[in-house]
């Protein structure tokens, strides 16, 4: 399947935003899919199909899926994985054009690392949040629900390119949105954990 420009940018976004909330699962997936023949992999993202990175990606996939679903556990992993996600998604992204598109390879990376560190500091406010609730079930069922979006970006970035940036951009806003809010919270809790008051209450003066 010949892609032309508009698809090949929608990959290489599906590709950034994605690695921002599970790098692992779209290396193996992209990897299994190039491997299956399902999709043909652009030159630059060939390696990914390769028997050695389908089975580190594979085996870091896994220790990914449950790390993600132990409070405390999943955060430490979001703060490591902040010097991984973010330039992985830039190299992914600008790997669907490789070295003989320089302009739109450049592109992509910026795209890419842009949309991977959105969706990861998003991620990783919103667990961060999350984990201040003493249930475990909503920790679980989020880690849930970025298990099955990230393939299914993938599937649309793919199979329908319009529709997939039609809902990347609702996504983007609700993302920016989240980490706005979330962000806010962080910090009335940081400050209510060192003692420190929301708000400074001026005593009244004397008469």
């Amino acid at each position: 399947m010949n892609l032309d420009t508009p698809q090949l940018l929608a990959v290489a976004a599906a590709l950034g935003w994605a690695s921002g909330l599970r790098l692992y699962a779209v290396v193996f997936l992209t990897g299994m899919a190039g491997a299956l023949g399902w999709v043909d992999l652009p030159s630059g993202l060939k390696v990914l199909q390769h028997p050695a990175m389908l089975g580190a990606s594979g085996l870091m996939l896994c220790v990914e899926f449950f790390a993600d679903k132990i409070p405390g556990v999943d955060t430490l992993w979001d703060l490591v994985h902040t010097l991984v996600r973010i330039p992985a998604g830039a190299a992914l992204a600008a790997s669907v054009f490789g070295a003989d598109q320089a302009t739109w390879a450049l592109v992509a990376a910026l795209l890419g690392g842009t949309l991977a560190a959105t969706s990861h500091v998003a991620k990783a406010t919103t667990r961060a949040a999350v984990n201040t609730s003493p249930e475990p079930f909503s920790n679980v069922a989020l880690s849930l629900l970025g298990d099955g979006v990230v393939p299914i970006a993938l599937w649309l970035s793919w199979a329908h390119p319009i529709v997939f940036f039609v809902l990347l951009a609702v996504v983007l806003v609700v993302m920016v949105a989240l980490i706005w809010w979330l962000a806010k919270f962080l910090r009335y809790l940081l400050r209510r954990v060192s003692g420190r008051p929301a708000r400074e209450v001026a005593e009244p003066t004397p008469r």
